[in-house]
């Protein structure tokens, strides 16, 4: 797929580039939490959810530029009893998500930072770049926890990988020559919009699974209300093409300083 040659190729530029500019590497964690809105969270950008860490490699290559190599976990989870709305109660769906995340992140760093062999101790920065992201909802019926994908609720064999394209902004602040703390918050638009197992409609009976056993539970974790409400073809989720996820924390890094750099 073209999305996939492009990832290769951004990959192996930012690799090459890397190899033949970068002056300074930092190492770095960061810890925090996680959120989600999708089609059991609509509205609010900011709910976290679950938490979440992740490490990284840095290379910067000026003060201003910067390239890392990170990896990212986080737990997101909503559910439609706890929502202030009465349709989301009557619906009745619920899931929660153990997202792991790798993803290649360009810095701007608004001032002539001191990691990247400059002035300033301390900076705002933006970010952005590409990624993909392992997911597999789940829920939990009658003290059994479900994996919501083997299920196909939706009547629907989706893939629980997706491209992500990661953006947000944070600070950093050099507090000692190899030591920097920083926080940050950042979204990312999944190419999935089964992050949560919800997207279309309700499934059509015609598309249950042939053997007993899997029929009786995908009907179970399809419609989940008490009344029944989901005739086939019906609204199930909100129709927007994707989901998007958040991560935001804090973190510290050690910059390994060359003497070359300064």
């Amino acid at each position: 797929m073209s999305y996939k040659k492009t990832l290769l190729a951004f990959v192996l530029s930012s690799f090459f580039a890397s190899k033949a500019s970068a002056q300074t590497w930092e190492l770095g964690v960061q810890a925090g939490g996680a959120g989600y809105m999708g089609d059991l969270n609509p509205t609010n950008p900011v709910k976290i959810s679950g938490l979440a860490f992740g490490g990284f490699i840095k290379a910067n290559f000026d003060p201003y530029w910067a390239l890392s190599f990170n990896y990212n976990n986080g737990k997101i989870k909503a559910d439609d009893a706890k929502s202030t709305y009465a349709q989301f109660r009557e619906r009745n769906l619920s899931f929660s998500n153990n997202l792991h995340e790798l993803s290649f992140l360009l810095d701007f760093n608004f001032f002539d930072y001191f990691s990247g062999g400059g002035y300033a101790s301390f900076t705002p920065y933006l970010y952005t770049g590409v990624g993909a992201v392992l997911f597999n909802p789940k829920a939990k019926y009658q003290d059994n926890t479900y994996k919501l994908a083997q299920y196909d609720t939706e009547g629907v064999d989706y893939q629980t990988s997706a491209l992500t394209v990661p953006f947000g902004a944070g600070v950093k602040y050099n507090f000692k020559t190899n030591w920097t703390i920083m926080g940050n918050i950042g979204y990312r638009n999944a190419h999935t919009d089964y992050l949560d197992d919800v997207s279309g409609t309700y499934i059509d009976p015609a598309q249950y699974d042939a053997q007993p056993s899997v029929r009786q539970i995908q009907m179970v974790l399809s419609d989940r209300s008490a009344t029944k409400i989901g005739a086939p073809g019906t609204q199930r989720g909100d129709f927007r093409k994707r989901d998007t996820y958040m991560f935001v924390g804090i973190g510290i890094t050690y910059t390994f300083v060359s003497q070359k750099c300064f």
